[in-house]
């Protein structure tokens, strides 16, 4: 708890003490930085470009949470249907690319999506697709967000791919079969039977995923910075460049410090939304 404290806690508090000061270059050079109240909060709030990126974040969440849960759904499916052998090497394959470091699987993703010697290119121009030939992924925002998705999607599903799977493994046969018997089918073996006896780990890996997918950082300043233009800069990317590219690590801290109480404001909704259902039923 002590580590936690030093290693989590003092950056929290530090970050938030900055962002009530004027902290510049020179402050952090010379030290004697002076108190601006809420001045920098009012600056960033009324920047329209902090809430194109806060909807623009909202989208990456959404976007990746929900293909991220409902593939790694069908994978933990798919690995209780599989024999002994074939659910080895898939679970096996899951664990690899889990446990790839993420620039590395980030530079692979680079090479795979390159304009002239990529196989993405290479493989839809063989399909017939000849628009993609020689395509720049990387010029253009929809296609970078595109391929970013991808990339996090790829890095995500081993977690919940294996967590369902576990889970899935406590579910009794006996109600399965049961509801089988009864003529059910098995979408509504899921929504009847798996899914309400799973309800919670399901809560608690979704919040882990919206946690991971909203404070990514690494994977879009290793692979576009933000860009092209502002495409695919969301609120971690934003406040890094604001701090570093501006000097300006008062008005960074206070994107964090915004970022992280909007984390927590969409967190509470959901668990208040959760526990809602869960004691109606």
């Amino acid at each position: 708890m002590l580590g936690a404290a030093l290693l989590l806690g003092y950056p929290l508090v530090r970050n938030l003490v900055i962002s009530f000061q004027h902290f510049g270059m020179g402050e952090l050079i010379r030290g004697g930085a002076s108190g601006a109240g809420f001045g920098n909060y009012q600056e960033v709030l009324s920047d329209p470009e902090f809430w194109r990126v806060v909807r623009r974040t909202l989208l990456w969440t959404l976007v990746n949470v929900v293909l991220i849960l409902g593939i790694g759904t069908l994978v933990a499916l798919l690995l209780r249907s599989l024999g002994r052998v074939s659910r080895t090497l898939v679970l096996s394959g899951l664990v690899l690319a889990w446990a790839s470091p993420v620039i590395a699987t980030t530079t692979v993703f680079q090479w795979l999506f390159s304009s002239r010697l990529g196989v993405v290119n290479w493989a839809l121009t063989r399909l017939g697709l000849d628009s993609f030939h020689d395509y720049a992924w990387f010029a253009h925002g929809p296609a970078t967000f595109t391929v970013l998705v991808l990339l996090i999607t790829w890095q995500s599903v081993p977690f919940v791919a294996i967590t369902l799977h576990a889970a899935l493994l406590t579910v009794p046969a006996e109600l399965t079969e049961s509801a089988r018997m009864d003529g059910a089918g098995a979408w509504r073996v899921f929504r009847s039977v798996t899914l309400p006896l799973l309800r919670p780990v399901f809560g608690l890996v979704l919040c882990l995923e919206v946690i991971w997918v909203f404070r990514c950082f690494a994977q879009i300043w290793a692979l576009s910075k933000g860009g092209p233009g502002s495409a695919t800069t969301t609120l971690p990317v934003y406040a890094y460049q604001v701090a570093q590219a501006l000097h300006r690590y008062d008005l960074g801290a206070a994107i964090s410090t915004l970022t992280v109480l909007l984390l927590v404001g969409v967190l509470i909704a959901y668990l208040r939304s959760m526990f809602r259902q869960e004691a109606e039923s």
